[in-house]
């Protein structure tokens, strides 16, 4: 089963646009989210949350299926 991801947008009184990703780990919520930036203009503030610092899951397993741990 897929993770969830979501974006969410605020914008404030003054105009103020706020953009929060959920549901992405690493630095990939810059990624998605950098066309986002350009089209609405200079970014003031960047806050990374918790899901920033864990690490993406790659989906690779390296090793030896074999008992003894040997790779040959």
């Amino acid at each position: 089963m897929a993770t969830r991801r979501e974006i969410q947008f605020t914008i404030d009184d003054n105009g103020e646009v706020s953009i929060k990703v959920l549901g992405v780990k690493g630095d990939e919520c810059e990624r998605i989210t950098r066309e986002i930036e350009l089209a609405l203009g200079v970014v003031s503030e960047r806050r990374h949350t918790s899901e920033y610092y864990q690490q993406t899951d790659t989906g690779v397993t390296v090793g030896s299926d074999r008992a003894d741990g040997e790779n040959t």
